[in-house]
């Protein structure tokens, strides 16, 4: 229950479908990175910048951003610290 993340340049991801934020310099995550790119799931939201996280979601896309991995999680974060408090307020109301 994350919503829409802003991952950079106006882009934004439904928060629910990433199962991961990655540090692109590995091998296996090139390697993955590479394989989505063959098979049509990579989605590049870098805008020619350098990749510095790659998001991997449930339905196998691998998403490329240029934001650092720690700035995606405190949005992911904060996200959620917003719902939770729209959430508290519509319970209040409700009571």
């Amino acid at each position: 229950m994350y919503g829409l993340i802003n991952i950079g340049f106006g882009n934004v991801i439904s928060g629910d479908r990433v199962i991961a934020i990655v540090n692109p310099e590995s091998s296996p995550v090139k390697r993955m990175k590479d394989e989505a790119k063959a098979s049509g799931k990579l989605i590049d939201a870098t805008y020619g910048r350098k990749t510095r996280a790659i998001l991997i979601t449930d339905s196998n896309h691998v998403i490329l951003s240029a934001l650092q991995p720690e700035t995606i999680a405190q949005r992911f974060k904060n996200s959620m610290y917003e719902i939770e408090e729209i959430l508290e307020k519509i319970r209040r109301g409700v009571k």
